[in-house]
Protein backbone atom coordinates (compact mmCIF):
# COMPACT_ATOMS: atom_id res chain seq x y z
CA UNK A 1 0.00 0.00 0.00
CA UNK A 2 1.34 3.65 -0.90
CA UNK A 3 1.82 5.80 2.10
CA UNK A 4 -0.50 8.30 2.95
CA UNK A 5 0.86 12.12 1.94
CA UNK A 6 0.77 14.54 4.44
CA UNK A 7 1.15 18.12 4.78
CA UNK A 8 2.25 19.29 7.99
CA UNK A 9 1.64 23.21 8.72
CA UNK A 10 3.14 24.55 11.62
CA UNK A 11 5.20 27.38 12.43
CA UNK A 12 6.79 25.86 15.78
CA UNK A 13 9.70 23.90 14.80
CA UNK A 14 10.01 21.97 17.64
CA UNK A 15 6.30 20.67 17.57
CA UNK A 16 7.11 20.20 13.49
CA UNK A 17 9.64 18.10 13.74
CA UNK A 18 8.03 15.90 16.85
CA UNK A 19 4.90 15.19 15.04
CA UNK A 20 6.38 14.64 11.84
CA UNK A 21 8.98 11.83 13.16
CA UNK A 22 5.67 10.24 14.83
CA UNK A 23 3.62 10.34 11.56
CA UNK A 24 7.26 8.77 9.61
CA UNK A 25 7.48 6.36 12.32
CA UNK A 26 3.87 5.16 11.54
CA UNK A 27 4.92 5.24 7.64
CA UNK A 28 2.94 8.36 6.44
CA UNK A 29 5.03 10.75 4.27
CA UNK A 30 5.26 14.43 5.62
CA UNK A 31 5.66 17.42 4.13
CA UNK A 32 6.22 20.79 6.25
CA UNK A 33 5.06 24.17 5.85
CA UNK A 34 6.11 27.15 8.50
CA UNK A 35 3.37 29.73 7.30
CA UNK A 36 0.35 30.01 5.81
CA UNK A 37 1.17 31.68 2.65
CA UNK A 38 3.93 28.59 1.84
CA UNK A 39 0.93 26.33 3.24
CA UNK A 40 -1.16 27.19 0.14
CA UNK A 41 1.64 27.24 -2.17
CA UNK A 42 2.49 23.47 -1.52
CA UNK A 43 -0.70 22.29 -1.38
CA UNK A 44 -1.41 23.87 -4.80
CA UNK A 45 1.56 22.88 -6.48
CA UNK A 46 -0.28 19.48 -6.73
CA UNK A 47 -3.29 19.42 -4.81
CA UNK A 48 -4.37 15.87 -5.86
CA UNK A 49 -1.61 14.67 -4.15
CA UNK A 50 -2.82 15.05 -0.54
CA UNK A 51 -4.51 12.36 1.58
CA UNK A 52 -4.71 15.05 4.83
CA UNK A 53 -3.81 18.67 6.20
CA UNK A 54 -2.55 18.95 9.30
CA UNK A 55 -3.31 22.92 10.20
CA UNK A 56 -2.13 25.07 13.06
CA UNK A 57 -4.18 27.89 13.17
CA UNK A 58 -1.66 30.51 14.55
CA UNK A 59 0.32 31.13 11.91
CA UNK A 60 2.44 34.27 10.29
CA UNK A 61 1.47 35.74 6.97
CA UNK A 62 -1.89 34.03 6.49
CA UNK A 63 -3.76 32.18 9.64
CA UNK A 64 -4.98 28.53 9.68
CA UNK A 65 -8.30 29.69 9.13
CA UNK A 66 -7.78 31.62 5.88
CA UNK A 67 -5.56 28.42 4.73
CA UNK A 68 -8.48 26.23 5.64
CA UNK A 69 -10.90 28.12 3.63
CA UNK A 70 -8.88 28.46 0.80
CA UNK A 71 -8.39 24.65 0.39
CA UNK A 72 -11.70 23.34 1.06
CA UNK A 73 -12.87 26.10 -1.59
CA UNK A 74 -10.71 23.95 -3.80
CA UNK A 75 -10.82 20.80 -2.60
CA UNK A 76 -12.27 18.22 -0.33
CA UNK A 77 -9.09 16.63 1.57
CA UNK A 78 -9.36 16.27 4.92
CA UNK A 79 -8.28 19.10 7.48
CA UNK A 80 -7.48 18.70 11.21
CA UNK A 81 -6.57 22.01 12.73
CA UNK A 82 -4.68 22.20 15.80
CA UNK A 83 -4.34 25.46 18.23
CA UNK A 84 -2.83 25.81 21.72
CA UNK A 85 -6.15 27.79 22.27
CA UNK A 86 -8.76 25.85 24.11
CA UNK A 87 -11.54 28.49 22.78
CA UNK A 88 -14.73 27.14 21.66
CA UNK A 89 -15.30 30.15 19.29
CA UNK A 90 -12.16 28.68 17.01
CA UNK A 91 -13.27 25.52 17.04
CA UNK A 92 -16.30 26.71 15.53
CA UNK A 93 -14.73 28.71 13.28
CA UNK A 94 -12.21 25.95 12.40
CA UNK A 95 -15.10 23.64 11.42
CA UNK A 96 -17.41 26.06 9.60
CA UNK A 97 -14.59 27.31 7.69
CA UNK A 98 -14.29 23.43 6.52
CA UNK A 99 -12.11 21.96 8.95
CA UNK A 100 -13.53 18.26 9.61
CA UNK A 101 -11.46 17.69 12.76
CA UNK A 102 -9.64 19.50 15.30
CA UNK A 103 -7.23 19.02 18.12
CA UNK A 104 -5.90 21.31 21.08
CA UNK A 105 -2.15 21.41 22.10
CA UNK A 106 -1.09 19.86 24.14
CA UNK A 107 -2.34 16.90 23.02
CA UNK A 108 -1.07 13.17 23.06
CA UNK A 109 0.76 12.11 20.13
CA UNK A 110 -1.49 8.70 20.33
CA UNK A 111 -4.53 10.71 19.58
CA UNK A 112 -3.64 12.59 17.02
CA UNK A 113 -2.46 9.68 15.44
CA UNK A 114 -5.36 7.80 15.76
CA UNK A 115 -7.43 11.02 14.38
CA UNK A 116 -5.36 10.81 11.20
CA UNK A 117 -5.97 7.18 10.87
CA UNK A 118 -9.64 7.83 10.94
CA UNK A 119 -9.62 11.32 8.41
CA UNK A 120 -7.23 9.54 5.94
CA UNK A 121 -9.84 5.81 6.35
CA UNK A 122 -12.76 8.04 5.63
CA UNK A 123 -11.45 9.81 2.59
CA UNK A 124 -10.34 6.19 1.36
CA UNK A 125 -13.97 5.19 1.61
CA UNK A 126 -14.97 8.07 0.16
CA UNK A 127 -12.97 7.91 -3.12
CA UNK A 128 -14.26 4.22 -3.11
CA UNK A 129 -17.86 5.33 -3.25
CA UNK A 130 -17.52 7.89 -5.59
CA UNK A 131 -15.52 5.30 -8.28
CA UNK A 132 -18.69 3.17 -7.59
CA UNK A 133 -20.77 5.95 -9.10
CA UNK A 134 -18.64 6.28 -12.28
CA UNK A 135 -18.44 3.77 -14.84
CA UNK A 136 -16.06 3.83 -18.16
CA UNK A 137 -16.32 0.89 -21.24
CA UNK A 138 -13.28 2.67 -23.50
CA UNK A 139 -13.96 5.73 -23.80
CA UNK A 140 -17.31 6.26 -22.77
CA UNK A 141 -17.79 7.52 -19.18
CA UNK A 142 -21.13 7.93 -17.21
CA UNK A 143 -21.02 10.18 -13.98
CA UNK A 144 -24.41 8.78 -12.22
CA UNK A 145 -23.83 11.62 -9.75
CA UNK A 146 -23.19 14.25 -11.99
CA UNK A 147 -25.65 12.87 -14.10
CA UNK A 148 -23.06 12.95 -17.05
CA UNK A 149 -22.05 11.15 -20.15
CA UNK A 150 -18.98 11.90 -22.08
CA UNK A 151 -17.59 10.40 -25.15
CA UNK A 152 -14.59 10.97 -26.72
CA UNK A 153 -14.38 14.50 -25.07
CA UNK A 154 -17.75 15.38 -26.59
CA UNK A 155 -20.37 15.59 -23.74
CA UNK A 156 -23.82 14.10 -24.48
CA UNK A 157 -27.53 15.00 -23.21
CA UNK A 158 -29.38 12.60 -22.52
CA UNK A 159 -33.13 11.98 -21.14
CA UNK A 160 -34.01 10.18 -18.15
CA UNK A 161 -34.63 6.93 -20.02
CA UNK A 162 -32.14 7.19 -22.01
CA UNK A 163 -29.20 7.66 -19.03
CA UNK A 164 -31.30 4.62 -17.11
CA UNK A 165 -31.30 2.59 -19.98
CA UNK A 166 -27.04 3.53 -20.49
CA UNK A 167 -26.33 3.12 -16.78
CA UNK A 168 -28.00 -0.63 -16.83
CA UNK A 169 -25.98 -1.30 -20.02
CA UNK A 170 -22.71 -0.13 -18.80
CA UNK A 171 -23.04 -1.20 -14.71
CA UNK A 172 -23.22 -5.12 -16.87
CA UNK A 173 -20.66 -4.11 -20.16
CA UNK A 174 -19.80 -7.46 -21.37
CA UNK A 175 -22.87 -9.60 -20.07
CA UNK A 176 -26.50 -9.70 -22.93
CA UNK A 177 -29.02 -8.18 -21.54
CA UNK A 178 -32.64 -9.82 -22.52
CA UNK A 179 -35.18 -6.87 -23.66
CA UNK A 180 -37.54 -8.60 -20.63
CA UNK A 181 -34.17 -7.33 -17.99
CA UNK A 182 -33.53 -3.71 -19.27
CA UNK A 183 -37.58 -3.69 -19.56
CA UNK A 184 -37.74 -4.91 -15.63
CA UNK A 185 -34.47 -2.85 -14.48
CA UNK A 186 -35.29 0.30 -16.68
CA UNK A 187 -39.15 1.03 -16.97
CA UNK A 188 -39.78 -1.15 -13.65
CA UNK A 189 -41.70 -4.44 -13.96
CA UNK A 190 -45.29 -2.73 -13.68
CA UNK A 191 -45.02 -1.07 -17.24
CA UNK A 192 -47.96 -1.81 -19.21
CA UNK A 193 -46.24 -0.69 -23.07
CA UNK A 194 -44.69 -3.31 -25.76
CA UNK A 195 -41.70 -4.61 -25.00
CA UNK A 196 -40.18 -3.04 -28.25
CA UNK A 197 -40.02 0.05 -26.11
CA UNK A 198 -36.78 -1.03 -25.42
CA UNK A 199 -35.40 -1.64 -29.63
CA UNK A 200 -36.29 2.16 -29.48
CA UNK A 201 -34.52 3.67 -26.71
CA UNK A 202 -31.55 1.85 -27.49
CA UNK A 203 -31.52 3.08 -31.17
CA UNK A 204 -32.14 6.65 -29.63
CA UNK A 205 -28.35 5.77 -27.55
CA UNK A 206 -26.97 4.74 -30.85
CA UNK A 207 -27.79 8.05 -32.18
CA UNK A 208 -25.99 9.70 -29.99
CA UNK A 209 -23.49 8.20 -28.53
CA UNK A 210 -22.11 5.50 -31.71
CA UNK A 211 -23.29 7.93 -34.31
CA UNK A 212 -20.07 8.82 -35.97
CA UNK A 213 -17.84 6.76 -34.04
CA UNK A 214 -14.70 4.09 -35.61
CA UNK A 215 -16.16 2.02 -32.57
CA UNK A 216 -19.73 0.47 -31.53
CA UNK A 217 -20.21 -0.01 -28.25
CA UNK A 218 -23.65 -1.06 -28.05
CA UNK A 219 -24.34 -4.45 -30.11
CA UNK A 220 -27.05 -6.38 -31.11
CA UNK A 221 -27.39 -10.17 -29.88
CA UNK A 222 -30.17 -11.34 -32.42
CA UNK A 223 -32.90 -13.21 -30.73
CA UNK A 224 -31.60 -12.55 -27.11
CA UNK A 225 -30.99 -8.74 -26.59
CA UNK A 226 -27.95 -6.06 -26.29
CA UNK A 227 -24.52 -5.55 -25.18
CA UNK A 228 -21.99 -3.37 -24.61
CA UNK A 229 -18.73 -3.82 -24.81
CA UNK A 230 -15.86 -2.52 -27.17
CA UNK A 231 -16.04 -4.87 -30.24
CA UNK A 232 -18.52 -6.77 -31.93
Amino acid sequence: MEKANILLVEDEQSVASFVSAELNFENYHVQEAGDGEEALRIFFQNESRWDLVLLDIMLPKLNGLDVCRRIRNKSLVPIIMMTARDYVGDKVAGLDGGADDYITKPFEIEELLARVRVAIRRKTRYEAASMSLVHKVGDLVLDIEKRTVVRGGRTFNLTQREFDLLEVLMKNKGRVMTRDELLSKVWGFNFMGQTNIVDVYVRYLRNKIDQDQKIKLIHTVRGVGYVLRIGS
